[in-house]
């Protein structure tokens, strides 16, 4: 995978070295899925209650990580192609939901507000949820923005990881992780790759 933009980012923001608790295994049923959120529509969601007939896509997300929004034409970051993997969930029976767990930033780059300005901007059309205390991603196992998990119609997980091989560019792609695996699941076929490595900035939480 071709991450070498900028140098400040090191191994202390990059997740997949950061493990605050064992990160839900492939096969395990997704935790905590009638916890209520409250999203940037100003309404209480459940994962329940976003699941499609054929599952359901939780992304792990937030207002700055360069992984998610780009930084300049150095990186175009993951977030530009939100909407494009929101329509083919859609299109597949697949629920969607972003979830901010940077509970740290609250107060600050990530606060509610910024949330609600931020999914605006950025033309979100699917649900942008308030993880308090980052209860979820601790349930999850998360450790990175962005994050993926990947549920099937029973709700067990399917993929976890990266959304594909390339974050600089969308037009450098050569392996698209979460599609395949969407195309795969939706086609009730085995899931070739079920997980991928999770790169991006760490989950800010309240230590």
């Amino acid at each position: 995978m071709k991450i070498t933009f900028f140098s400040f980012l090191t191994l202390s923001i990059l997740v997949s070295s950061i493990a605050t608790a064992q990160e839900l295994p492939i096969g395990a049923a997704a935790p905590m899925t009638s916890h209520p959120m409250v999203g940037v529509d100003d309404k209480k969601h459940s994962l329940d209650e976003l699941k499609g007939d054929n599952g359901l896509l939780v992304v792990f997300s937030c207002n700055t990580c360069p992984f998610v929004v780009g930084r300049g034409d150095k990186t175009e970051g993951w977030e530009g192609r939100y909407s494009g993997l929101a329509a083919q969930a859609e299109s597949m029976g697949i629920g969607m939901v972003l979830v901010n767990s940077n509970e740290a930033k609250r107060e600050g780059d990530d606060s509610f507000d910024a949330m609600k300005s931020h999914a605006d901007a950025a033309g979100y059309t699917m649900p942008y949820l308030v993880d308090k205390d980052a209860t979820l991603a601790d349930a999850f196992g998360a450790r990175t923005t962005p994050h993926v998990y990947l549920f099937n119609r029973d709700l067990k997980l399917a993929y976890r990881g990266s959304i594909d091989d390339n974050v600089n560019r969308a037009d450098e792609v050569k392996k698209e992780y979460l599609q395949m695996a969407m195309k795969q699941m939706a086609a009730d076929k085995k899931i070739k790759t079920q997980e991928t490595k999770a790169v991006g900035c760490s989950i800010k939480r309240v230590k």
